[in-house]
């Protein structure tokens, strides 16, 4: 239902004046500034400035590429990145968006060096360097603003790091369960460094988290969903059911709680488990009606579904009046 339709029929009902249907407005606060907008909105339109600025600042170089000689390029990336520190360093007010463009900047550097020098480095050499030349820069900065896209460039060094040592092939195979289950435990660490557990010293926020665990989840998911469409089915399908339900029943304690992960963590798990049940369904030699099988599924999923949902309400609910009581 619409609010602000149903007040002015019920502002037409009543024949009101205009005076009358603007106190009726004020009484219901539709006129009112949305709570936090004043703090919020100034925050998300300099974040939003700052990643097109970075934006911006590469491809001018792109565009002036050939007027730009090779110092002239690394001079300019150089000095961006520095006036960017130095700015975050000055004024604490724009410390996270100046820090976004600082972080970029740092990619954009190792992109030109890795297209200039051509050294053979696989790249997820490059995003780990990347990575690791911006942890300080993080640090300093104290703000989801610069924690969420460097989760996102970890994730991606890991990602590459996989590939690199699975053929250099996106691929899923029962002698790369070593390499990707080291991508799954670097994965996991990273989202445990960006949990509330370590916020005193990272200073990350509630969106660095649920940025890095939903890639975690989203590897973690795919990939064993590759190990189940395997001739022979993959261990990676069994480890990713078994991860992905001992995730759960961690974030499911009051300590580790965060209703957002739990939810990603489930969903995953259920993907994983109706995959499973469909493979196992339709491999059959003779698994009857097709349409029947299908039904049959979806009945599964969507209970499998709605017992996730009224189980996570559950906890939202218990853990939060605990949280309210304490």
């Amino acid at each position: 239902m619409d609010l602000r339709l149903a007040l002015y029929e019920l502002a037409a009902e009543h024949r009101l004046d205009r005076e009358r249907t603007r106190q009726l407005f004020g009484l219901a606060a539709l006129n009112d500034e949305a709570p936090g907008a004043a703090r919020w909105l100034p925050r998300g339109v300099a974040v939003l400035g700052a990643a097109l600025g970075g934006l911006g600042v590469v491809l001018w170089i792109a565009a002036n590429w050939d007027t730009l000689g090779r110092f002239g390029r690394f001079a300019l990336l150089q000095g961006f990145v520095l006036a960017m520190c130095l700015g975050a360093l000055w004024r604490p007010a724009a410390r996270a968006p100046l820090g976004l463009l600082a972080l970029l900047g740092i990619g954009a550097l190792f992109a030109y060096f890795g297209q200039t020098y051509q050294t053979g480095a696989d790249p997820w050499q490059l995003f780990a360097l990347w990575a690791v030349l911006a942890l300080p820069l993080c640090l300093a900065v104290r703000s989801d603003v610069t924690w969420a896209p460097w989760a996102l460039v970890v994730m991606t060094a890991i990602s590459l790091w996989v590939h690199a040592h699975t053929g250099h092939r996106w691929r899923v195979e029962p002698d790369d369960l070593g390499a990707h289950l080291a991508g799954w435990l670097a994965a996991a660490a990273l989202t445990g460094a960006l949990s509330p557990a370590l916020k005193r010293y990272s200073g990350a926020g509630p969106w660095a988290l649920r940025g890095a665990a939903t890639l975690a989840i989203v590897m973690v998911t795919l990939t064993a969903i590759g190990g189940l469409f395997h001739r022979d089915v993959a261990p990676h399908y069994w480890l990713g059911l078994v991860l992905l339900a001992a995730a759960a029943a961690a974030l499911a304690l009051p300590r580790w709680f965060e209703i957002y992960v739990l939810s990603a963590v489930a969903l995953g798990w259920n993907t994983l488990a109706v995959a499973g049940l469909a493979r196992w369904l339709f491999d059959r030699p003779h698994h009857g009606d097709p349409i029947g099988s299908l039904l049959f599924l979806g009945v599964i999923a969507a209970a499998l579904l709605a017992g996730t949902v009224s189980g996570v309400m559950r906890l939202s609910r218990r853990h939060g009046s605990a949280g309210g009581a304490a």
